[in-house]
């Protein structure tokens, strides 16, 4: 039995983009940077904040950062060149003026995933470029600094806390308390805050020194959504893990993968996600067979699940979109529960706690990339909206 089973737990539903834009102002403005295709800033509107300006120095993030948030300004520079007067002058506020401060520097050098501390200080592939990311947050530290925004708020992965990250993290910690905060960092799982992915990230968040308040958390739900609450047309499981009878509105699964948005709709979308989704043909394909019943693990290939039915999905990370020839590298990742076969985007949109409507466009594997990469919005709606109520409401 889940956590929270019997309480009375909303349905699950992620706002329309149409929602989220009517959603009232709440009088506070955000400032971000590294935005990718914008998680975080969504949840920030959905919580009612105003974007003011963003930073995406990756192009295909550009691209969907801007069909989803037209309003904001979008500076495309490596972040290493934006001086902070340069965002004061964008947005016409001076320093002290900017409410809130976002930020997700990239994290893959920390990752427990990988070779970790090997990969620190090297120019390494990422995303549609090369560069060294293991140094930015410090760079945010430096716009922190030069801006002196009420709140901050930072994120990374959990991986940074753990092993010798530890001794980055420290510095990190130290770099941002330098720059006039109060400063707690704490790991948050998503799937505690509304999200139906068990997903674990670590959370700075700052209050400006003179405002003599702490930096505060959003307490965790007492409910847990499930794959089946975000996919509810799922095949029904039977209590010795074979497969019963699909659900009368599971026929909806392949409908709901044909709708899509954006510069792909109503072009043979369908087609094209099956096709990249099914992993049949793939040595991961005969492994997920093996593994027997949704909630399972591989033993053989590392990150190779079934996601289960009845409780939150596993991790969806930046990388795993992709498969190769023999269908090991990066082909491993959390899987359909209950057919071989990825999720498909739609579905993805869901896990990930996106709209519906969120538009993304490029391959599979790109718009895969988007998804995971971004905090999940409805996780950041609840972070926000505990710092409007337990920081910057008090401050006026």
């Amino acid at each position: 039995m889940e956590r929270g089973e019997k309480l009375n737990k909303p349905p699950y539903q992620v706002p329309s983009m149409e929602e989220i834009a009517a959603v009232p102002w709440n009088g506070y403005n955000v400032v971000s940077t590294f935005s990718g295709a914008g998680g975080s800033c969504l949840g920030y509107r959905m919580a009612g904040y105003r974007v003011l300006w963003a930073s995406e120095f990756i192009e295909a993030a550009r691209q969907v950062y801007k069909l989803n948030h037209p309003d904001s300004i979008l500076d495309s520079r490596d972040i290493r060149e934006v001086q902070p007067g340069d965002i004061l002058q964008a947005i016409g506020l001076d320093v002290g003026e900017i409410d809130l401060l976002d930020g997700s520097p990239p994290c893959a050098s920390f990752s427990t995933a990988g070779k970790r501390e090997k990969g620190w200080g090297q120019v390494k592939n990422y995303s549609d470029t090369k560069q060294r990311v293991d140094d930015l947050f410090f760079e945010y530290a430096r716009i922190v600094k030069g801006l002196q925004p009420r709140v901050f708020v930072a994120e990374n992965v959990s991986g940074l806390i753990k092993g010798k990250a530890k001794g980055y993290f420290k510095l990190i910690l130290q770099e941002l308390k330098d720059c006039g905060y109060n400063v707690r960092a704490k790991v948050l799982d998503a799937q505690w805050l509304g999200v139906p992915q068990m997903r674990q990230r670590v959370i700075f968040i700052g209050v400006r020194n003179d405002l003599g308040l702490q930096a505060v958390y959003p307490k965790p739900l007492e409910y847990q959504y499930s794959v089946r609450d975000a996919l509810p047309w799922i095949a029904k499981v039977d209590m010795g893990g074979r497969f019963g009878e699909v659900d009368s509105v599971s026929a909806a699964n392949t409908a709901y993968m044909a709708v899509g948005t954006g510069p792909n709709s109503g072009n043979g979308l369908a087609t094209m996600v099956e096709a990249e989704t099914d992993i049949s043909r793939y040595a991961i394909g005969d492994e997920w067979e093996k593994m027997g019943k949704p909630g399972t693990q591989s033993a053989k290939y590392f990150q190779l699940t079934r996601a289960p039915v009845n409780g939150p999905s596993g991790a969806i990370t930046q990388d795993l979109g992709h498969i190769s020839a023999d269908g090991t590298a990066s082909g491993a990742t959390v899987t359909h529960p209950t057919e071989k076969r990825k999720f498909s985007i739609a579905e993805l949109k869901r896990i990930c706690a996106f709209p519906d409507d969120f538009q993304l466009i490029g391959s599979y594997a790109q718009q895969w990339e988007r998804l995971g990469r971004a905090v999940p919005p409805v996780m950041m709606s609840y972070i926000a909206k505990t710092i409007q109520t337990e920081v910057l409401d008090k401050c006026k």
